[in-house]
């Protein structure tokens, strides 16, 4: 097998740029051509960033392509994932993965029956802080984590993206559109969810478009935009994740997780950086200057900034022969917490989680410096 893999894109929105200015970063991968429904926009991403433009049909079919990424909108992602498949392509989903755990299972079975991998973003729960964490909640730093708290709240997606409808209906809201940043990172860190609870809401039933283009313009509203949950994890933790857009300004932390010697507080899981700060039974202590990590380290803009990690891992994986971090396994176990979290704010019921998920093996400094070019 190459050592190095081809990788196309379907979907040449907002996100792509991102992936295509990054994978320069990690070996195994080597970006080649991107496709989109608006052949404008795949020519646009191609002449950006020195790809071949295609269609759809054409990438599906390209001998030179082994990893489709898909960066459609999340209520294309089963369908365009489902036939990056049947194209007998490995596929590299952005999130949510799917929007029903039947879905994810269905491509989980096509793709084991041909031997091809799935794996899906979120990746930065890769990032070095967060694996920081992970490594002193591993090292038992501040005792068994015992509870939590999560908080991700903003006044909401209007206000800077060009075309925001999606994000407000079923398919978007903040659970399923930054749930997986979030629920990502608590699975990595504590392992998998058990059970849930939730409360959900609906502040308004449209809202008005604050940014460019199209300012001024009313959009319905059809998912709920506040929820308060508190999910069980096996392990026998218990965090409650609050997640808004009617929220103007908070002053909760992103996550703390607190054991029963002290407590980790983990910055925001949208991101690979940030301050790991710990205490233990109430003091301040520095949690350790030694963690070397790369993918903490400032190199977009002030940010540590490291996506399609979990892509180059995938396709690491595929040619070591390993098993790969972001997998469906993974990303359909937070899909289940989240859709979960949405049908008991609905329904007023407690909701066990039913799909099996084994935390992702760590990725230290060593590890991540072996996936840099």
């Amino acid at each position: 097998m190459s050592t190095t893999l081809g990788i196309g894109v379907i979907g040449c929105g907002n996100i792509s740029a991102a992936y295509m200015r990054l994978s320069p970063l990690f070996k195994g991968i080597e970006m080649r051509a991107c496709a989109d429904l608006a052949e404008a926009a795949a020519q646009a991403r191609a002449e950006e960033f020195t790809l071949r433009a295609d269609t759809i049909e054409g990438l599906l079919a390209s001998d030179d392509i082994d990893i489709i990424v898909n960066l459609t909108v999340p209520n294309a992602h089963f369908e365009v994932s489902k036939a990056i498949l049947e194209a007998g392509k490995h596929v590299y989903s952005e999130k949510p993965f799917v929007l029903t755990t039947a879905e994810g299972a269905a491509l989980k079975a096509m793709a084991e029956a041909q031997g091809l991998r799935v794996g899906s973003a979120p990746d930065t729960f890769l990032g070095g802080a967060h694996q920081f964490a992970r490594h002193l909640i591993d090292a038992g730093a501040v005792g068994r984590i015992a509870s939590g708290t999560c908080f991700v709240q903003s006044p909401g997606m209007e206000m800077w993206h060009p075309n925001p409808d999606f994000f407000f209906q079923p398919g978007g809201g903040p659970i399923l559109d930054l749930g997986p940043y979030y629920v990502s990172n608590l699975v990595q860190l504590l392992g998998p969810v058990k059970r849930v609870t939730a409360m959900s809401s609906m502040a308004q039933v449209e809202r008005t478009i604050t940014s460019q283009p199209r300012f001024g313009e009313k959009i319905p509203v059809g998912t709920p935009t506040t929820i308060h949950a508190i999910l069980a994890f096996e392990s026998g933790a218990q965090v409650t994740y609050c997640a808004s857009w009617d929220v103007w300004e908070h002053g909760h932390s992103n996550m703390e997780l607190y054991g029963l010697e002290g407590t980790i507080h983990v910055p925001d899981p949208n991101f690979f950086g940030g301050e790991v700060r710990m205490t233990r039974k109430g003091a301040f202590v520095n949690p350790g200057l030694a963690w070397d990590h790369p993918f903490g380290v400032a190199n977009d803009n002030g940010r540590a900034n490291y996506r399609t990690a979990g892509l180059a891992d995938m396709a690491q994986a595929i040619i070591d022969g390993r098993p790969h971090r972001c997998s469906d396994d993974f990303a359909l176990h937070v899909v289940d917490v989240m859709t979960a979290i949405l049908a008991s704010g609905e329904e007023g019921t407690f909701k066990d989680i039913t799909t099996p998920c084994a935390r992702p093996e760590a990725l230290g400094p060593d590890a991540a410096r072996a996936l840099l070019a």
